[in-house]
């Protein structure tokens, strides 16, 4: 080859490097390869919806991506983090996923894409090659991190990638942490099929849709690929259940988590969500969706805290006519202040019965209960948790004021709000209460909500919940059956006064019939007769 065309070549290979330096995916379509699983290495061609999220991550510094399964997204930013490496001096990627074995994937299609490009393309080699990191000698790097809260909190990073972020546990901590990295310019590319509410990646998908963060999103369902129908929808469905297919195929946030209360009963509760009639008290957080109404039967059930912690204390008035929660408190307030906050509404409403729960702060309100002589707290035994009569509580000394949540109860009092929820028996209106059932999830079988949320109206709805179901049923039962006892027995005591009298009198002459039924019935009953007689 002459020395002018040798200068021609390079600078054509100049011109060549600067495309690919300036466009990343002039660089993926024509040098990058990949590995398939079936087709062996092959060229990576990017499909539309493929190249538009690339186009995303080269103008966007922060990008969520909320994804299907098996849409290529992981090998677009493994591909994307080698050509920043490649074109750029120094600069420093972080891949964080569920676990570190997830993260080390991630740099490992990187490294193959990295270790398949052409020589003439690959003109920084390898200063470093490790299972969880490699480095060029232009002083760029990618490594795989655990997820922890320190991670790659003492370096400055150029790009972040946060693959699975929907799994990821305390991710709001890492975020915390991290995000002072990337102050100096860096980007993050956050990536994730679905896993329920309430947890980071939601909650910034959410955001970033409202903008009201600087994340820009982007949603892929599985048809935005153009290789797939409906037939291979079908296909790929027929072996998986609800929640996997909102979580791998469609992009459903609420159908995809482990949710106690299903996403059909939430989206059903959404749709009867309406403003209540008043929000008063002094802080303005007991909301009346329906005024006391003479002859319905209410039950105000509470859950109390300290009043100064994360926790709130909450009441649920329910009409349990209708089985319609047609008032709600949730509010940061002293058990003293509380307590005569159920006095008033429990007064108000026709002197409901008060269902308190007495764990230590909820007896100092059931103290000041019944110091103010509120007339219908409700008792229960200690051991079976059956509801006691006031009147008779004072009396027993296996009785205790108010309901006891314990290991034992909590499973079947939520049980049984799941039936009620599930079954559509009961009515709810409020839009706090909907957002705890949607952050309240099965955690290693046992149900209670999210880190960093609350349940308190759930336990407190619960609490009536079993009450009403259960407690005041039986007692209802057995008024009914004493009502039935007693009109038996005024039945009987009517025959016997109208029957024998009669016989006891003469009758007139001239009555054949009857003056024979008398005098067989005197007969008969002579040994008797001093009775009536005297």
């Amino acid at each position: 080859m002459s020395n002018q065309q040798s200068l021609i070549s390079k600078k054509q290979l100049e011109q060549e490097i600067i495309k690919c330096g300036r466009d990343p995916y002039y660089f993926i379509y024509n040098y990058v390869k990949i590995s398939h699983p079936t087709k062996g290495t092959i060229p990576f061609k990017l499909f539309q919806f493929q190249k538009e999220t690339l186009e995303k991550f080269d103008n966007y510094r922060l990008n969520i991506v909320l994804k299907a399964r098996q849409l290529g997204i992981t090998t677009l930013i493994a591909a994307y983090c080698v050509w920043m490496m490649l074109f750029y001096k120094d600069k420093n990627i972080l891949v964080l996923s569920t676990k570190l074995n997830k993260a080390k994937v991630l740099v490992k299609k990187a490294k193959e894409i990295y270790k398949n490009l052409p020589k003439i393309i690959k003109f920084s080699s390898l200063n470093v090659d490790n299972r969880q990191s490699f480095e060029l000698n232009n002083g760029s790097q990618i490594a795989a991190s655990s997820t922890t809260t320190d991670a790659g909190r003492a370096e400055s990073l150029s790009l972040l990638v946060i693959d699975e972020a929907a799994v990821i546990e305390n991710m709001d901590e890492i975020w915390t942490a991290i995000y002072p990295t990337l102050s100096t310019g860096g980007k993050c590319i956050a990536a994730s099929t679905p896993f329920g509410v309430g947890n980071w990646f939601h909650k910034t998908y959410i955001d970033a849709e409202s903008k009201t963060n600087d994340f820009n999103f982007t949603r892929l369902m599985w048809d935005v690929h153009p290789e797939r129908d409906y037939e291979w929808f079908e296909k790929e469905t027929r072996n998986m259940d609800h929640r996997q297919i909102a979580q791998e195929l469609l992009c459903d946030f609420l159908s995809s988590g482990e949710t106690v209360f299903s996403s059909d009963n939430i989206k059903r509760i959404e749709e009867n969500i309406k403003e209540p009639m008043y929000k008063t008290g002094f802080d303005r957080n007991f909301w009346i969706w329906e005024e006391y109404k003479p002859g319905n039967v209410y039950t105000l059930n509470a859950d109390v805290s300290r009043g100064d912690g994360q926790d709130y204390s909450t009441f649920q008035l329910i009409k349990t006519n209708t089985m319609e929660v047609v008032g709600e408190y949730q509010g940061k307030i002293t058990p003293d202040l509380f307590g005569t906050l159920l006095f008033n509404v429990g007064q108000q409403y026709g002197n409901c019965m008060i269902v308190v729960e007495n764990n230590t702060i909820g007896f100092a309100v059931l103290e000041k209960l019944k110091n103010d002589n509120y007339p219908n707290i409700f008792y229960s035994a200690k051991t079976t948790h059956e509801y006691i009569d006031p009147y008779e509580a004072e009396q027993m000394s296996s009785a205790v004021a108010g309901f006891t949540t314990s290991v034992k109860t909590r499973p079947l009092i939520i049980a049984k709000l799941e039936e009620y929820v599930r079954n559509n028996i009961i009515k709810i209106y409020s839009s706090r209460l909907l957002n705890e059932m949607t952050t309240f999830i099965w955690n290693n079988g046992k149900p209670e909500c999210m880190k960093g949320y609350n349940d308190d109206l759930i336990m407190s709805l619960a609490i009536g919940i079993w009450v009403a179901s259960t407690s005041l049923v039986i007692d209802k039962r057995e008024v009914e059956y004493k009502k039935s006892f007693l009109n038996s027995m005024k039945r009987i005591s009517m025959t016997i006064d109208t029957t024998l009298p009669d016989m006891l009198q003469s009758p007139k002459p001239g009555n054949y019939n009857l003056k024979k039924r008398h005098d067989e019935f005197m007969a008969q009953n002579k040994e008797f007769l001093w009775i009536y007689k005297g």
